[in-house]
Parts: structure tokens; C-alpha cells; sequence
């Protein structure tokens, strides 16, 4: 009973210090990284309501690839009309093109004249997605919403 006790108790402080042996998948399994880039072309408007739409495309370090389509919305106290042309994203903390699809918090401040810019960071969960583009439009304002990669 006590050498099965020991044995017990060596086990449970090998794991809490992080030395117990796990099986090769598993470890292979929680250290995969996968890193996708998305590019895109979005539009819309906003009178304290936000909408935009557009369209793109997410590559994949590890091959996998697809079509997405982009919709944004929200509220706040914004005015304007914009185009964003061959905008270009990088997203992280992913296991695979899956984890991409969904909804990401956004909040944003604009001020923007005829030719403008965007940079932001959304996040959903533990995934990030970092946006940067150039457009023409006019957009003023300070809003709160989401960003939407789904399938077309």
C-alpha cells in the first residue's frame, strides 16, 4: 500500500511539474500552429448604424485555402461611405482554416477623406485577426460591432 502510494504521489508531481511523459500526437497536437492571411475587398455605409460587405479569400500555412464573405455591422455615432480595395488581414491562434469562420469583436474610431486607411486588431476568443487597408470614401465616427467571415 505505501509503494503504491509513492508511486501514486510521483505520478501526480510529475504531471503538475510538467515532466510526465504524454504520447507523441498529443504533444504534436497542442504545440500545431497555424497561421492564415486574408484578402479582401469590402464596401459599405454607416448613419449610426454600420454596414459593409465584401468579399476574399484565406490562405494558410499549412495549404488549406478558401472563398470567404465579409459582413460588417454595428452602431455608434458614425457617418460616411467607404471602399476598401485589396485589404489584407493576418490571422493567428488557429488549429486550422475552421477556426477562422465566426464572428470577431470590433471597435473602431475613423476619420477618413476621400483617400484613407484602417488598421485595427479584432479578436474572437483566443484567435486574432489584424486588419490593414486602403480605401477611398468619407467615414467620421466612433462605433462598436462585429466583423464576419463566413462561407459565400
Amino acid at each position: 500500500m505505501i509503494k503504491r502510494s509513492m508511486a501514486m504521489a510521483a505520478l501526480v508531481l510529475a504531471v503538475a511539474s510538467g515532466t510526465a511523459m504524454l504520447p507523441v500526437t498529443h504533444v504534436q497536437a497542442a504545440e500545431a500552429k497555424v497561421d492564415c492571411d486574408l484578402k479582401f475587398n469590402l464596401s459599405g455605409w454607416s448613419i449610426l448604424y454600420k454596414h459593409a460587405e465584401g468579399s476574399g479569400t484565406i490562405t494558410c500555412n499549412n495549404g488549406q485555402t478558401s472563398p470567404v464573405k465579409i459582413t460588417v455591422v454595428g452602431g455608434g455615432l458614425t457617418a460616411g461611405k467607404y471602399r476598401i480595395d485589396n485589404g489584407k488581414g493576418e490571422i493567428t491562434h488557429v488549429r486550422s482554416i475552421q477556426d477562422v469562420f465566426g464572428d470577431y469583436v470590433q471597435a473602431s474610431a475613423e476619420a477618413g477623406v476621400i483617400k484613407s486607411g484602417t488598421a485595427q486588431v479584432l479578436t474572437k476568443g483566443t484567435t486574432s485577426l489584424a486588419l490593414a487597408g486602403e480605401g477611398e470614401g468619407v467615414n467620421l465616427g466612433i462605433s462598436v460591432g462585429k466583423f464576419t467571415i463566413s462561407k459565400p
